[in-house]
């Protein structure tokens, strides 16, 4: 009782206190508006169920299955075969011949022949070469009553043997030239004196070579030539030419040290054609010794070669010597891979004159010639080369090159004083005028491969001259230019062209007279006319072995001065076979 009346009495209590505070606290009427963003949701949707309980009284109750695996063994004789790589089908290498022999006839009875052989020794490190080259022509020229005949033979034979730090080498070469000396119009002359010219000169040359390269030697290579030229009128030469070549590397540069070692000498038995008496022989002897050291610079896309050329020259016949300094400094420098390259360079060299050269560049000189060495100055170059596209290719160049007793060609004097052995003194011969001579050129080249099969190129060259005697650079174009192209049509057929041009060149007549220096000689400048001059040859291929061809010069059947009044001969065509073989 006394526990209920308590809690009755809390109760109460609490009631009252509740009303007593309504009554005492009036904390009035407020309106609360309660804002609530609208949010509509999306009530799931009643969903079948995929396996709904049945509760058909029909349906029938799944029988348990029981199984089992009866496996029997089987023999099997079966073996998979390992998988093979396919292979690329590989074009075969060409049947390659150590022997080759070629034939050809023409008109103007012109002929060649060729002749080649290679064996190889002891497992190919020994080499045996030997090559027999014929080219002639019998034909006559309608502008001349002289023989225009020409005939040159060559043998070389040659040895190799390459070790495993060095190769060596030696060859043995002997040649045979015959020119005319035909330069002569119609009616220059009459019937008996043309009769009574001896017009053929003989040119015979015999020369032996050696080299040798090492490795892992700061003596890198050798080379040296030995030379005896002579013609039919007695004259004769002599040359000896050694070149060793050291290399020294330094640090991550490389030096290179090229020496030089040169002697020419020689005599003709006749005075030169501006004398009007024949005075007796012409003896010279020109020696040589250079020096040029040079340093190698490799830096990313810049190659740079500083170097310097040290020559001293001694006339032994005149007892005169000279010391020469000379540049030697290239660069070149790749501006965008292969497509841009900058190259120049600034160089100068003494250059050793002899008959033997001359007689190659003008087969139809005189037997009395002043032999010098050509101081060179200086040749300043700067050019372009790369790529213009993928198959097309490009070369510009200019130049500014400075030159003492440049060796130019003009016409020897008509001279019927003089009574020699050869008939080369009716100004049907040439001299060699020294000059000094200032050339400033600029050449252009573009090479296109088309494809693999037909590749053409196409080149010019402009030049200007300024002498010292204020005379014209005798026998110098102002303008060449020359256009080839090859093409492989099949397997069987080819063929290919190429056509070139020679600017204007000028040429001095002169005749001869008694008690008068050359400068007094009466003498008129004649100017040859440039020309064209296109050649074709075609051939097909029956084998690996067996082919024929036909070359066919001077197309245009232009009848133009290479030398004044030295006419060539018209359009020629010559067919020949090629044989390759084992030997």
């Amino acid at each position: 009782m006394t526990r209920n009346n308590y809690i009755f009495s809390i109760f109460f209590l609490s009631f009252w206190g509740a009303i007593f505070a309504q009554e005492t606290d009036d904390i009035g009427t407020e309106t609360v508006t309660v804002v609530k963003p609208y949010s509509p949701t999306v009530s799931d949707a009643f969903k079948i169920k995929s396996a709904p309980n049945l509760n058909d009284s029909i349906v029938l109750k799944k029988k348990p299955v029981n199984y089992s695996i009866f496996s029997v063994p089987v023999a099997s004789t079966f073996t998979p075969a390992k998988g093979k790589a396919s292979k690329v089908k590989r074009t075969p290498p060409p049947t390659l011949y150590n022997s080759y022999a070629s034939v050809g006839l023409g008109n103007y009875n012109n002929a060649l022949v060729d002749v080649y052989t290679s064996r190889t020794f002891n497992r190919g490190e020994d080499l045996l070469d030997f090559g027999l080259s014929h080219h002639s022509s019998r034909g006559d020229i309608e502008s001349t009553p002289l023989d225009a005949d020409f005939y040159n033979t060559k043998l070389d034979v040659s040895y190799a043997k390459k070790d495993r730090d060095m190769d060596w080498g030696a060859s043995l070469g002997l040649q045979h030239q015959l020119s005319n000396w035909y330069g002569i119009e119609n009616g220059s002359f009459d019937d008996a004196t043309v009769a009574a010219i001896d017009e053929t000169q003989n040119y015979f040359n015999a020369q032996a070579k050696a080299h040798i390269n090492l490795e892992d030697s700061f003596f890198k290579s050798g080379e040296v030539l030995l030379r005896r030229f002579w013609d039919a009128t007695d004259s004769g030469e002599n040359r000896v030419v050694l070149q060793p070549s050291i290399e020294l590397p330094i640090t991550e540069e490389l030096i290179t040290i090229n020496m030089k070692v040169d002697y020419v000498s020689g005599n003709f038995q006749n005075s030169s054609l501006n004398n009007t008496t024949n005075i007796g022989e012409i003896n010279y002897g020109q020696f040589q010794v250079g020096v040029n050291p040079s340093l190698l610079v490799l830096r990313d896309d810049l190659t740079l070669n500083l170097g310097a050329n040290f020559v001293y020259g001694m006339d032994s016949e005149n007892n005169d010597s000279n010391f020469y300094l000379y540049p030697a400094v290239t660069a070149s420098y790749r501006v965008t891979e292969e497509t841009v390259i900058a190259y120049g360079g600034i160089e100068g060299q003494l250059t050793q004159n002899s008959y033997y050269d001359f007689v190659q560049e003008n087969p139809y000189v005189s037997p009395t010639l002043e032999i010098q060495p050509t101081d060179k100055q200086y040749e300043g170059y700067l050019g372009l080369k790369g790529q213009l596209t993928s198959n097309i290719g490009y070369n510009l160049k200019g130049s500014y090159t400075a030159e003492n007793r440049r060796p130019l060609f003009f016409l020897n004097p008509q001279n019927l004083f003089r009574t020699d052995e050869k008939g080369y003194y009716y100004g049907n011969s040439f001299q060699v005028f020294y000059d000094d001579l200032k050339t400033l050129g600029l050449f252009g080249e573009l090479n296109i491969d088309v494809n693999r099969n037909f590749t053409m190129g196409i080149n010019a060259e402009f030049y200007d001259y300024d002498t010292e005697t204020d005379n014209p650079a005798w026998n110098l174009p102002s303008i060449k230019g020359s256009l080839f192209m090859d093409y492989q049509i099949n397997e069987q057929w080819f063929l290919g062209a190429n056509l070139f041009y020679v600017g204007e060149r000028d040429d001095l007549v002169a005749q001869a007279i008694q008690n008068a220096t050359p400068s007094e000689f009466p003498a008129t400048i004649v100017t040859l006319d440039g020309f064209f001059d296109a050649n074709a040859h075609a051939g097909y291929r029956f084998n690996d072995q067996l082919s024929v061809f036909l070359k066919a010069s001077n197309i245009a059947n232009n009848n133009y001065q290479r030398w004044a009044n030295f006419r060539v001969q018209g359009f020629q065509a010559l067919a020949g076979v090629s044989y390759k073989f084992d030997f």
